[in-house]
């Protein structure tokens, strides 16, 4: 078998491809957090802690290099201008975009288990059928 028939078997299972569209749909969803995290929570939550600005929260640990017309508390900017810095501020976004995208994932995944009808068990011999053939067995050997 040559490695692209080989390739075209793979590929064309049912379980990549739903693989493939779930990575899709991840990363628009992805977006879809990342900005309502941006566009509506952190402002409301710097609201509530008196117009807190998160990305303002930086540690530089390089030089504004001299050519650097910006201001300095400017973290995008600096950020572009190739200073080294330590963006918590960023992170701690990050990090409440984890959380919501987390939260909304296992409400959704809590939904489909209560509206998904539970899966039946597999059609075989009952426990009492399996011990009336093991001891017809013993039976017909001894």
């Amino acid at each position: 078998m040559s490695m692209l028939s080989e390739f075209k078997a793979f590929i064309s299972r049912g379980s990549v491809l739903d693989l493939a569209v779930g990575v899709i749909i991840g990363a628009a969803f992805g977006k879809i957090v990342t900005s309502l995290t941006e566009s509506v929570l952190m402002p409301i939550i710097g609201w509530i802690t008196g117009g807190t600005d998160f990305t303002k929260y930086f540690i530089r640990l390089g030089e504004i290099p001299a050519t650097y017309k910006g201001h300095p508390d400017d973290y995008v900017a600096l950020k572009a201008a190739g200073v080294a810095m330590i963006g918590y501020g960023d992170f701690i976004t990050q990090v409440v975009n984890f959380l919501i995208l987390a939260w909304i994932i296992f409400l959704i995944v809590k939904f489909a288990n209560r509206v998904a009808p539970p899966a039946e068990a597999a059609a075989g011999p009952s426990e009492v059928d399996l011990l009336t053939e093991i001891r017809d067995e013993l039976k017909k050997r001894g």
